[in-house]
C-alpha cells in the first residue's frame, strides 16, 4: 500500500480503537453522510490540525465549519502535548438546561420579552459571592458574570416537541406541561485573556504536557471552564427571575475545553472545540432559533469519534454574508418571529441577520447523520419560543 492509499484509509475510517495508536500522521475522520455539506476550508483546517506533532487523530462532527486558523465542531485526540488554541478564546463555553414552572399552555411572549428587559448589563448582585457558593475563584472578568455575550450565544425558553424516548426522558425530571430555559454561553472575556496571554509567548505552538506552562495553562483553563459554568447558572437566574419564574438544573455540558483523555493513558488529552462530550450523559443539541433542539443519549464508548457529538446545527453561510443573502428577503422586523411561531428579542440588526436560521445547517441532518453512525440516540425534542440575543443595537 503506496502513502497515498494510507492516508485515504486514515482519512476514511478511525475503526476501534485505531484512533488510540500513534502514528507518522494522525488519522482523521469526518462523521457525516455524503449528503451533508462540509465547507472545504473546514476540511483543510482539521488535516493541516492532525499534521501537528504528537497529533494521533482529529474527528470533524457534521456541523463542522470553518473557524479562525483551525476547525469548530471537532475533536482532536493528543500525545504528549497540549494545544490552547485548539480550545479557542471562550474556553469553557456550552450549553446548560434548566426546568422551570412556567406552564407551555400559557405562553405570554410579549409580556416576557418586556419583563426580560436588559441581560446584557452587569447583574447588580455580588459576583464574587455567587462565585464563592459554588467555589469558583474571583477573577478581573467578574462584572461580565451574569452576560450571554455576542453571536450564536443565546437563552431561550423552550417548549417538548416530541418525547422519543419516554424512559431516558423521565430521567431528567423535567415536570410534564411545562417550559424548559436552554442557555449557550462561556468564559466571556476571561477564556480570551487566557488564550492571548498564551499566544503572546508561544503563537500557536502547542505545550509539553508534562511542563510547567502546561500545567499553568490547564490551572487557568480549568478556573475558566468552573466560572462559564457559574455564569451559564446566573444568566438562567437572572432570566427567571425576570419572569417570576422557579428553575431547577437539568445539565450542563462544555463543548470547548481539553480533558484527559477518557481512555486513561498518560498525557493523552481529548481537545474539543464546539464538540458535545459523550462521556458525560444526555446532552441538548440546539438547532438555530427557527428550528427544534434536540435532546440525546450518547454513546460513551466510541473512541473513533473522539468521544464527542456535534454541538449545534453549524454554520452554513458566513457571518459577512448572511445579510446581503437574506435582506431582500426579509426586513428586521420579519426575523423577530420565526417559522416556528417563536418570539427572538435581539435589538442588534446585524446580529439579527447574522443568526438567522437560514445562516445554519439543517438540524435534522446533523443530528441524523450522528445516529446513523451509532453515536447517540434521540431522546427529545424541543421547539424554541423565546429567544434573547441582545438589547444592545448595532
Amino acid at each position: 500500500m503506496g502513502a497515498s492509499d494510507r492516508d485515504a484509509e486514515q482519512r476514511q475510517s478511525l475503526r476501534g480503537g485505531a484512533v488510540l495508536e500513534a502514528q507518522d500522521r494522525a488519522a482523521v475522520r469526518i462523521v457525516a453522510s455524503p449528503k451533508t455539506w462540509i465547507e472545504g476550508e473546514a476540511v483543510q483546517q482539521l488535516e493541516r490540525t492532525a499534521t501537528l506533532p504528537g497529533m494521533i487523530a482529529a474527528v470533524g462532527m457534521p456541523d463542522l465549519h470553518p473557524g479562525k486558523g483551525s476547525p469548530i465542531g471537532a475533536a482532536f485526540v493528543s500525545e504528549g502535548r497540549i494545544y490552547p488554541h485548539l480550545v479557542g478564546n471562550d474556553i469553557g463555553c456550552g450549553m446548560a438546561l434548566w426546568s422551570t414552572d412556567l406552564p407551555q399552555r400559557k405562553q405570554k411572549l410579549e409580556r416576557w420579552a418586556d419583563r426580560l428587559g436588559d441581560l446584557d448589563g452587569p447583574w447588580d448582585g455580588d459576583a464574587r459571592e455567587f462565585l464563592a457558593e459554588r467555589t469558583v475563584a474571583p477573577t478581573d472578568h467578574d462584572a461580565s458574570l451574569g452576560t450571554i455575550g455576542g453571536g450564536n450565544h443565546f437563552a431561550e425558553l423552550q417548549q417538548v416537541d416530541t418525547i422519543e424516548d419516554p424512559e431516558a426522558w423521565a430521567s431528567l425530571g423535567i415536570a410534564g406541561g411545562s417550559l424548559v430555559l436552554l442557555v449557550h454561553s462561556g468564559s466571556r472575556g476571561l477564556g480570551e485573556a487566557i488564550l492571548r496571554a498564551h499566544v503572546d509567548r508561544f503563537a500557536a505552538a502547542g505545550l509539553d504536557s508534562a511542563g510547567e506552562d502546561a500545567r499553568a495553562y490547564l490551572r487557568a483553563h480549568d478556573g475558566a471552564v468552573a466560572w462559564a459554568q457559574a455564569n451559564r447558572a446566573l444568566i438562567a437566574r437572572r432570566f427567571a427571575e425576570a419572569l417570576g419564574a422557579a428553575i431547577d438544573p437539568v445539565l450542563d455540558v462544555c463543548h470547548n475545553a481539553v480533558v484527559p483523555c477518557p481512555d486513561g493513558a498518560p498525557q493523552r488529552w481529548l481537545h474539543r472545540k464546539g464538540a458535545a462530550p459523550s462521556t458525560a450523559g444526555i446532552v441538548v443539541i440546539p438547532g438555530s432559533r427557527g428550528t427544534l433542539s434536540y435532546v440525546v443519549k450518547p454513546d460513551p464508548s466510541r473512541a473513533e469519534a473522539g468521544w464527542s457529538l456535534a454541538h449545534g446545527a453549524g454554520r452554513k453561510w458566513r457571518r459577512g454574508d448572511v445579510k446581503e443573502r437574506l435582506q431582500g428577503r426579509y426586513r428586521p422586523d420579519d426575523l423577530v418571529r420565526t417559522p416556528l411561531g417563536g418570539r427572538v428579542i435581539c435589538e442588534d440588526r446585524e446580529l439579527l441577520y447574522e443568526e438567522a436560521p437560514e445562516a445554519y445547517k439543517k438540524i435534522d441532518a446533523v443530528v441524523g447523520d450522528l445516529v446513523a453512525a451509532g453515536l447517540c440516540t434521540v431522546v427529545a425534542t424541543l421547539r424554541p419560543v423565546l429567544t434573547y440575543k441582545t438589547r444592545s443595537r448595532r
